[in-house]
């Protein structure tokens, strides 16, 4: 060992390069598991077709998609007397903005 290199930091580099290596270790493993379903997801040529599955891979219920549209616009009628006292509002309102 050289002496500007110390335990700490040689074991520091140690134990970066095993986390990295565990790490890439576990990232082929996932991609290669991604891969294989894929494959197995893939009917081949001549075989009967498969109905889709109606559960997810753990087994669980799954969560149903949001609707596209919103709910429906909620509208107010309003008499004269609220429009106006509305309208007042919002130029009070306006108008603080500006000072």
């Amino acid at each position: 060992m050289a002496e500007h290199e110390t335990l700490s930091r040689t074991t520091g580099a140690t134990v970066l390069t095993l986390v990295v290596v565990a790490c890439a270790a576990g990232l082929a493993d996932a991609l290669r598991r991604r891969v294989r379903l894929r494959r197995r997801a893939r009917p081949h040529a001549g075989a009967e077709p498969i109905a889709p599955h109606t559960h997810t891979r753990h087994g669980g219920t799954t969560i149903p998609r949001q609707r596209a549209t919103g709910p429906s616009a909620e509208t107010v009628r309003l008499t004269d007397a609220e429009r106006d006292a509305f309208a007042v509002l919002v130029r009070r309102l306006a108008e603080g903005d500006q000072a």
